[in-house]
C-alpha cells in the first residue's frame, strides 16, 4: 500500500498597500489621444485646392471638352497611339536585351569586355537622345554607301544607304540603343544587390554558373531591377514624343498636326495627356503584379 499526497497549494499572493495605491493611481490617469492638428489642416487645404481645380476643369470653357470628346477616339489618334506603343515595345525589348549583355560584360573578368561595355554606356548616356535620333535619321547623308571587304583595302560588295534606315527604323534604333545604356546599369545594380554568398554556396554545391544566374541570382535580383526598369519603360513611353522631330506620326506629333489645322491647342493637348495617363496607369498596374510575383517568399 502506497500513500500519495496532493501537491501543496500555495496561497494567493497578497497585495500590499503600495500595489493597491499604484493601481488606484493608474486608474485615475486620464488618457488623452495624440492629436495631429496640422495634419488636418493639410488635408483640408488639399481638398479645397483639388475642389477648385476640378471646378475649373468643369466650368472653364477654355478646356473645350466637346472638342476633346470628338477627337479622343478618332481613327487618327488611335493609329498614333498604336505607333507610340510600337516604339515603346521595340525600344524596351531591344534595349533591355542589349542592356543585359552589356551588364554581364561590365561584370566579367575580361578587361576588354569591361572596357567595351563601359565605353558604350558612357557614350550613349553622354549624347542627348535627340542628337542620336537625328544621327540615325541622317545616316545616308554621312555614309552614301556601306562597303564590305578587306579593311582599308578593296571591297567585295556594297549597297546604297539611302533606303537602308527609314524614319521608323531610325527611331527604334535610336530609342533602343539609348535605352540599352540605362538598362545595363539597372541590371548590373540588381545583380550586385544579391549577396555574393548565394553564388558561393551554389558553386560549392557544384551548380553550373549559368544555372546559378538563372535560378538563384536573377530571381532575387528582379526585386531590385523591376522598380527601376518599370520607371525606365514609362519614361521611354512618354519619351517617344521626341521622335516628332523626325515627322513620325506618333501621338504627340499627330496631336500637333491636328491642332495646327483647327487651332484647338488646349483640347488636343488634353487628348494626348489623357492617353499618356491611361497607358501609364496600365503599365503601373502591370508593374505591381510583376513585383508581387517576384516578392513571393520575401515579404508577407
Amino acid at each position: 500500500m502506497s500513500l500519495t499526497s496532493d501537491p501543496p497549494v500555495r496561497p494567493p499572493a497578497e497585495t500590499g498597500p503600495a500595489d493597491a495605491r499604484a493601481a488606484d493611481d493608474h486608474a485615475a490617469l486620464k488618457v488623452v489621444p495624440l492629436r495631429h492638428p496640422w495634419r488636418w489642416v493639410a488635408v483640408v487645404t488639399t481638398a479645397v485646392l483639388l475642389a477648385q481645380f476640378l471646378n475649373g476643369l468643369v466650368t472653364n470653357p477654355g478646356w473645350e471638352w466637346d472638342i476633346f470628346a470628338r477627337f479622343i477616339t478618332t481613327e487618327t489618334i488611335l493609329h498614333a497611339v498604336w505607333i507610340t506603343l510600337q516604339l515603346t515595345f521595340y525600344g524596351t525589348v531591344i534595349g533591355f536585351a542589349l542592356g543585359i549583355v552589356l551588364a554581364f560584360m561590365r561584370m566579367s573578368h575580361s578587361p576588354f569586355l569591361k572596357a567595351v561595355s563601359y565605353a558604350y554606356i558612357w557614350a550613349f548616356r553622354s549624347i542627348p537622345l535627340i542628337v542620336q535620333l537625328l544621327f540615325w535619321f541622317n545616316l545616308a547623308y554621312l555614309y552614301k554607301e556601306l562597303r564590305f571587304g578587306i579593311p582599308f583595302g578593296p571591297g567585295f560588295f556594297s549597297f546604297d544607304t539611302m533606303n537602308l534606315v527609314g524614319a521608323m527604323s531610325a527611331a527604334v534604333l535610336g530609342l533602343a540603343l539609348h535605352q540599352a545604356a540605362y538598362a545595363a546599369e539597372i541590371v548590373r545594380g540588381g545583380i550586385l544587390a544579391v549577396d555574393s554568398g548565394q553564388s558561393e554556396a551554389a558553386a560549392a554545391l557544384g551548380i553550373p554558373r549559368l544555372r546559378q544566374l538563372r535560378r538563384i541570382v536573377l530571381p532575387q535580383a528582379m526585386r531590385s531591377i523591376l522598380p527601376n526598369a518599370a520607371n525606365e519603360i514609362i519614361s521611354l513611353f512618354k519619351g517617344t514624343s521626341i521622335v516628332s522631330v523626325m515627322a513620325i506620326g506618333e501621338l504627340f506629333y499627330q496631336v500637333q498636326v491636328v491642332y495646327g489645322r483647327n487651332g484647338r491647342v488646349v483640347p488636343l493637348l488634353m487628348v494626348a495627356t489623357a492617353w499618356y495617363i491611361l497607358l501609364t496607369s496600365v503599365l503601373s498596374v502591370l508593374q505591381y503584379y510583376v513585383e508581387r510575383h517576384y516578392a513571393k517568399g520575401a515579404v508577407r
